[in-house]
């Protein structure tokens, strides 16, 4: 396995944790309550949300596309 794709696996992982964690952050009282007032969410689940899907997509890309061995 190449450096590129062990890390594109990493990444996802990272990536799946962070948007789990959204996820789960976005069901906690506190959450719907914010949500209630305000009509979103707070910037930090926002931001678990958002930063958790673009690595997990990366890495996906990384591990697809990264790190072939070159043909000559």
């Amino acid at each position: 396995m190449s450096v590129v794709r062990l890390l594109g696996v990493m990444l996802a992982i990272a990536g799946a944790v962070l948007l789990w964690s959204g996820l789960k952050a976005r069901d906690s009282l506190t959450e719907r309550a914010t949500e209630l007032i305000t009509g979103r969410n707070t910037d930090q689940t926002t931001l678990y949300l958002a930063g958790g899907g673009a690595a997990l997509a990366g890495g996906l890309l990384m591990v697809l596309a990264g790190g072939g061995r070159r043909r000559r």
